[in-house]
């Protein structure tokens, strides 16, 4: 196992220090651990309490020697409450977003709600998720929420806006403040009382609900996302001067670089540039605003960017990771003005391949904002006044680079998954006008496979130059999870083999033999479940999703910290001026690494979140329609189901499937009728009908057409049921 070096007496988590334990082979003492997370004398005794605690927890044996713990215990927090009140608890110290069933003694006091904690054991296994029976009782976490206020006699309620949170808290009238009946608000949730619901302090009143742009303020709220930057960092942002040159930054102000971002963009950090070589193929370069130079390793931006991680983007707005004054000024890559970048040039082969490449820092003048739409239409014969001058100096030769890009990556046969993106559409006042999926264009794939490249260049770059490199990897599937799609696809008439090496292109064989059939969506979907999650690491692995060796995220340094890291490392591996990477920050690339994995996963539950509430939004005024939909997921409280066209997704409880009682058949993804036989498939097309839209939770509830049944059940077990039945009036 790889050692964990931290910075000396600086003590690992309680999450590093169980993960250590429990990886390393035998016993472990603290002479072991001290070498591993380099500690010093002056450590052992908070490293005695730490390990004290853990065994407390059950997370590792109480020996003289730690152990892991025999019996698989946890710490878990209540996340939400199921359908049929069953609590689900995601682990604590284990890091992981993975739901558990806790189950809970009747005599537990008081009650158990969202935000408790548990010291748990795993007992078994029901309806695909591992169910837990709770050990101890576990000190509650502060709390805060966000709700709704509704003012009461004497005092208020505060609803709940999480749909997997259905908790509702009391307000005294001393702790309401200035809320409003309608008003959405931040609370303090207080310590239980024996009996009743818990009660909460009104902290700060954040604007009506019924507010067309209220979506993206919950998700801000509820996941905690950082808004608003601290004087300080506003004050370096307003502070920086632009770059000029100088014997590091190369002069390309002459070469024609254009930007290509969709048409509400509303910061532009990459331009690219290609022409042929006489020889055969071409000079691509990639050129992507320096950000290094404006924010600099310990200073008050750079510390802001780290804790934000990454920008976060929502239909009405962006919380962007860095200030205005860099994001949408000096880092944003605007036409006809100088604006500093780092720059790849590659040689690109007329197959596809890079047989070589160069970082430089430079100054460059971009000819141009093009859209993505703009540059497909110029590539399709339609220019306009912008177009029509870059035509063939600069759109023709972009898109013959890249077609011998998509060659290469046609070759390395990526993971190839067919998931619509929707496109929400607002107007001037923010309520939702139209909800589409985002055309998927040539120049759409031009762009992303340029970056790709870009982006390999750099991993290989860092390897050259011996610098530390915080890769994009993408582990391989687990045996586990391919035995489920093979059993899963087996039901449909498909095979796939579990048993061979995962390659993306195994995958892609069965993308292609479900596309043609009415599985094609649902086969899709279980592919996508089957993968294991992104995430960033100075541990290279590779990227299993795009079948590349090397991999990390170069291109988008205003939006991603990780980019930021890729730049600094070059800039102290080509010795190309200052903002170069410091020895310190290498040090941390694992806990860095960590942490803005963790703020990625934030950001895009909060996006998904939004986007729910904005689909429940438009959904509200189609409340009794009849929809065709497919099921795109199920389990024992009923069916999720997606619109077709319209991409929304909500439950059909499984109390309103009233003709027979369903039960969960995991192996099959279906519910099965146990007096019919007749079944609902993952996959299969329904009539529904929108029974409830509630925007402020971004809850959609169906109920089944009128005459929309279930699926016949298999011949042979139709001959079982009618045999049971025979049985029973004998």
């Amino acid at each position: 196992m790889a050692r964990r070096r931290g910075e000396t007496g600086a003590l690992p988590s309680k999450a590093a220090l169980a993960e250590f334990i429990n990886e390393t082979p035998g016993k472990v003492g603290k002479r072991e651990i001290m070498r591993a997370f380099n500690l010093g004398g002056s450590d052992r005794v908070a490293l005695k309490h730490l390990m004290n605690e853990l065994a407390d927890d059950g997370l590792v044996a109480r020996r003289r020697a730690q152990q892991p713990a025999k019996k698989p215990v946890l710490v878990v927090e209540i996340a939400t409450v199921d359908h049929d009140g069953d609590l689900l608890g995601r682990p604590i110290v284990e890091g992981s977003d993975e739901l558990l069933r806790v189950l809970v003694g009747r005599q537990e006091r008081p009650a158990p709600g969202v935000g408790d904690r548990f010291l748990v054991r795993r007992v078994g296994k029901r309806d695909g998720m591992d169910e837990t029976r709770v050990i101890k009782r576990l000190p509650r976490a502060a709390a805060t929420a966000l709700g709704i206020f509704q003012n009461l006699p004497g005092g208020g309620r505060i609803m709940p806006v999480d749909r997997r949170n259905r908790e509702e808290l009391t307000v005294r009238p001393e702790n309401r403040g200035d809320a409003q009946s309608g008003d959405l608000v931040q609370v303090d949730v207080l310590p239980a009382r024996r009996l009743g619901l818990r009660e909460a302090k009104v902290t700060e009143v954040l604007g009506s609900a019924d507010a067309p742009r209220a979506a993206s303020l919950i998700a801000v709220h509820m996941h905690d996302i950082p808004d608003g930057f601290p004087p300080d960092v506003l004050a370096e942002a307003v502070d920086a001067k632009p770059a000029r040159l100088t014997g590091y930054r190369e002069d390309l102000r002459e070469v024609p670089f254009v930007t290509i971002d969709g048409a509400d963009a509303r910061d532009f950090d990459d331009a690219v540039h290609a022409v042929a070589l006489e020889a055969g193929g071409f000079e691509l370069t990639v050129a992507i605003a320096d950000v290094a130079y404006y924010v600099r390793p310990g200073s008050a931006l750079d510390a802001e960017a780290l804790k934000r991680g990454n920008s976060v983007y929502f239909p009405d707005r962006v919380v962007p990771m860095l200030p205005e004054a860099i994001s949408n000024e000096l880092g944003s890559l605007k036409p006809k003005v100088n604006r500093a970048v780092m720059a790849c040039r590659m040689r690109v082969g007329a197959d596809g391949a890079i047989h070589g490449h160069k970082f430089l820092r430079g100054l460059i003048r971009s000819a141009a904002r093009l859209t993505y739409e703009q540059v497909q239409a110029a590539h399709d014969g339609r220019v306009d006044d912008t177009t029509g001058p870059l035509l063939e100096t600069v759109v023709a030769p972009l898109y013959a680079c890249w077609k011998a890009l998509a060659a290469a990556r046609y070759a390395r046969a990526p993971l190839n998954l067919d998931m619509p993106e929707l496109q929400v559409s607002l107007n001037d006042a923010g309520v939702v006008e139209a909800i589409t999926p985002r055309d998927r264009l040539d120049s759409h794939r031009l762009i992303e496979d340029m970056m790709i490249a870009a982006n390999v260049c750099a991993a290989r770059e860092l390897e050259r130059l011996k610098q530390p490199c915080m890769y994009r990897i993408h582990d391989q599937p687990s045996r586990e999870k391919l035995r489920n799609l093979k059993d899963y696809v087996a039901t449909l008439g498909l095979s796939f083999s579990a048993g061979e090496v995962p390659r993306p292109a195994l995958f892609n064989r069965l993308i292609d033999k479900a596309a043609k059939t009415p599985h094609a969506d649902a086969v899709n979907v279980m592919v996508l479940r089957s993968q294991a999650q992104a995430v960033y690491s100075p541990d290279n692995i590779g990227h299993f999703g795009l079948a590349l060796g090397h991999y990390a995220h170069f291109t988008s340094p205003i939006r991603r910290y990780s980019d930021l890291l890729v730049h600094r490392a070059l800039i102290a591996g080509l010795g190309c001026g200052p903002g170069a990477l410091t020895k310190h920050e290498a040090e941390r690339f694992a806990e860095i690494g960590e942490a803005i994995s963790n703020t990625e996963r934030r950001a895009m539950a909060a996006e998904r979140d939004a986007m729910d509430r904005y689909l429940a939004a438009y959904m509200s005024s189609h409340v009794g329609a009849v929809f065709e939909a497919r099921i795109t997921g199920l389990n024992r409280a009923g069916l999720f189901v997606r619109l077709a066209g319209i991409g929304a997704e909500g439950l059909l409880p499984i109390s309103l499937l009233a003709d027979d009682r369903y039960e969960h058949d995991e192996r099959s993804q279906a519910l099965v009728g146990r007096r019919t036989g007749r079944r609902y498939s993952l996959g299969t097309s329904l009539r529904v009908t929108l029974r409830e839209a509630t925007p402020v939770t971004g809850g959609l509830l169906f109920e089944l057409a009128e005459g929309e049944q279930a699926e016949a059940p298999p011949r042979r077990h139709k001959a079982k049921a009618v045999k049971r039945q025979k049985g029973r009036r004998r």
